[in-house]
C-alpha cells in the first residue's frame, strides 16, 4: 500500500513537471522576429474591387486602420510597401459571399508616408504600382473587358498581416490573420485591437523563454 501511495506522488509531481514546462512552451501568437518590425504598410487585397453599393467601404476601412495603427503607435504606417517590415492587407466584408464590384487595379498606388491629422491620419504622394508583392502572372486584358466582376470573397472583415521583408510577401502565408464580423469597424477597428494584443502576448512569451 505504501509503495502505490509513493509511486502515484512520484506520478503527481512528473505530471506537474510535465504541465509547468508545457506551460513554459506556450505557443506565440506570431514569430518573435515581429518584435523587430519598425514600419508597416496598410493596403487593400489586390483582387478587391470597388463595391457598387458602396465604392469607398475599402478605402475608408484603409484610412481607419492607418489612423487606428498610429495610434498605437508601436509601429510607423508607410503608403509604399518597398521598406515596410510588415503589410496588412485588407478587405471589407458586405456580409455576402459574391457581390458585383467595380475593378480597380490602381488603388493601392499610394507612394508617400502616412502623418496624423485631426480626423486620424492623412495621405501623400501621387498615385503609381506597389511592385515586388506577388509573382502571380496578372489577370489578362481579356479577362477585364467589363469594369464590373463578380467577386467571390469571405463575408467578414479581413485583416491579414504579411511579412514584408520577403521576397512576394503575398505569396507566403500571412503571420497573423483576423477574419471576423465588423472587425474593420470604423474609428474603433476591432482587428488592430486583437493584433496589438497578439503582439503584446508575443512580447511577454518571448521574455520568459529568455528566462
Amino acid at each position: 500500500m505504501r509503495r502505490q501511495i509513493v509511486l502515484a506522488l512520484v506520478a503527481i509531481l512528473a505530471f506537474s513537471g510535465f504541465a509547468s514546462a508545457k506551460e513554459k512552451q506556450k505557443k506565440s501568437p506570431l514569430p518573435f522576429t515581429i518584435l523587430d518590425a519598425r514600419t508597416i504598410s496598410i493596403i487593400i487585397e489586390p483582387d478587391a474591387g470597388h463595391s457598387i453599393e458602396n465604392p469607398l467601404a475599402n478605402q475608408t476601412a484603409q484610412k481607419d486602420v492607418e489612423a487606428a495603427i498610429l495610434k498605437w503607435g508601436r509601429f510607423e504606417p508607410m503608403l509604399s510597401t518597398m521598406n515596410a517590415d510588415l503589410i496588412i492587407v485588407i478587405r471589407k466584408g458586405n456580409g455576402r459571399i459574391a457581390d458585383a464590384t467595380i475593378s480597380d487595379p490602381r488603388q493601392n498606388g499610394r507612394p508617400g508616408s502616412v502623418t496624423p491629422s485631426d480626423d486620424g491620419a492623412s495621405v501623400g504622394g501621387q498615385r503609381g504600382t506597389q511592385p515586388g508583392l506577388s509573382n502571380r502572372p496578372p489577370v489578362p486584358d481579356s479577362q477585364n473587358s467589363s469594369p464590373t466582376q463578380l467577386e467571390v470573397s469571405d463575408p467578414d472583415d479581413s485583416f491579414l498581416v504579411y511579412n514584408g521583408r520577403t521576397n512576394a510577401p503575398l505569396d507566403s502565408p500571412p503571420i497573423w490573420r483576423s477574419i471576423r464580423h465588423d472587425g474593420l469597424r470604423p474609428h474603433s477597428v476591432p482587428a488592430v485591437d486583437d493584433f496589438r494584443k497578439a503582439v503584446a502576448e508575443t512580447e511577454k512569451i518571448a521574455a520568459a523563454s529568455k528566462n
